[in-house]
């Protein structure tokens, strides 16, 4: 294959290289090229939360400190949410959890009957479960924006984040972290 240097200046910015040729520059300048952004990350912001917090409320709350702010550059830009969280239910019931952007609730299942709508519903014996959810939201929106997770159980008992139910204090018995991170992603 052989390769075609050329003067950038003969070139158009609308030209197009033939198949098997590669055209470099050897004097340009930033303004003979034009930026693109779409798909960049524009900014990366994480909250992660060491300590164990824990609920009794059967009605969705926020998980403290599970929260971060973020001001997307452009009505344009998407915000990729991620949850990384470590919790668990006493008693052997399920956990529910949901993404919350301000105060509306997104990436949740369909309204069902009684069925409650969830980011997601980990049941755990003792153990602690790893659970997450990756969600690209489109706010359209230059303002100031809460990304949160709340949390409820599903019936009596206590839930936790970062640590077993027994909690004894053995090697067998793990204090975890848990995180929520928001990416701006530029169109």
């Amino acid at each position: 294959m052989a390769i075609t240097t050329l003067n950038n200046r003969s070139i158009n910015r609308s030209d197009t290289a033939a198949s098997g040729q590669l055209w470099t520059a050897t004097s340009a300048t930033a303004s003979d090229f034009q930026a693109v952004s779409a798909g960049k990350i524009g900014q990366v912001l994480q909250t992660v939360v060491t300590g164990v917090t824990s609920t009794t409320s059967a009605t969705y709350a926020d998980i403290a400190g599970i929260t971060v702010d973020i001001t997307p550059a452009a009505t344009s830009s998407k915000i990729f949410v991620m949850t990384d969280l470590n919790i668990l239910q006493s008693n052997q019931y399920y956990m529910f959890y949901q993404i919350v952007r301000d105060s509306t609730a997104i990436y949740i299942g369909d309204a069902a009957s009684s069925r409650r709508r969830a980011s997601g519903g980990p049941k755990s014996t003792d153990g602690v479960m790893n659970c997450g959810s990756k969600y690209l939201d489109s706010p359209s929106s230059t303002s100031a924006l809460t990304y949160k997770v709340q949390w409820a159980i599903q019936t009596t008992g206590t839930g936790w984040l970062n640590k077993t139910h027994a909690d004894t204090d053995a090697a067998t018995h793990p204090r975890t972290a848990s995180s929520i991170t928001v990416m701006e992603v530029l169109a």
